[in-house]
């Protein structure tokens, strides 16, 4: 566990989870209602929320191929991000960065900045050394993992629907060799 200021960042276990996913739910729900990009359009209920949790999140935890990093800021729930280690054969030295949300709330906290070095030593830990992801070109996180030291390697122009509209939008994919 990580602790900065009023917030502390641990791994979310494939045993708690369950006891977790209402407050997963809800992060995941507050986030996109707020626009984040993160593959999903409105409407998004609060039962979409769940089921992404339960089906693609879930099993990664119980065979070991994602590792979920929560942060608490002041007791609550206030964001995640996930480490996807499910990597081809000929690419056991990746891996890839999914789902960084910090609750609308709890913005310009650090919070963010927090999960990405918690994950990126995680990585490191179970001998990664290229950290790839992607992001709504021209997306608040865009600066921030520039800051973390991520590298462009392109943008694919209408990659995405917009959350709440039919407008595609670009997506830059990034990296870090860590």
């Amino acid at each position: 566990m990580l602790a900065t200021g009023q917030t502390e960042i641990s791994t979310l276990s494939a045993e708690v989870f369950a006891d977790r996913l209402g407050e997963l739910a809800d992060l995941l729900h507050a986030c996109v209602a707020a626009g984040a990009s993160i593959s999903f359009v409105q409407p998004f209920g609060i039962g979409d929320s769940e089921t992404f949790w339960r089906r693609k999140v879930q099993p990664g935890l119980a065979d070991g191929s994602r590792v979920l990093f929560v942060a608490r800021h002041e007791g609550r729930l206030a964001g995640s991000v996930q480490l996807n280690l499910d990597t081809p054969p000929n690419q056991p030295h990746r891996a890839e960065v999914n789902k960084l949300i910090v609750h609308p709330d709890c913005r310009r906290l650090g919070i963010a900045r927090s999960l990405m070095l918690a994950l990126e030593e995680a990585a490191r830990a179970r001998g990664r050394s290229l950290i790839t992801l992607d992001t709504r070109t021209g997306d608040k996180a865009e600066p921030l993992y520039t800051a973390l030291g991520y590298r462009t390697a392109g943008i694919i122009p209408g990659f995405s629907r917009d959350v709440a509209s039919d407008r595609l939008d670009a997506t830059t994919i990034m990296y870090k060799q860590i």
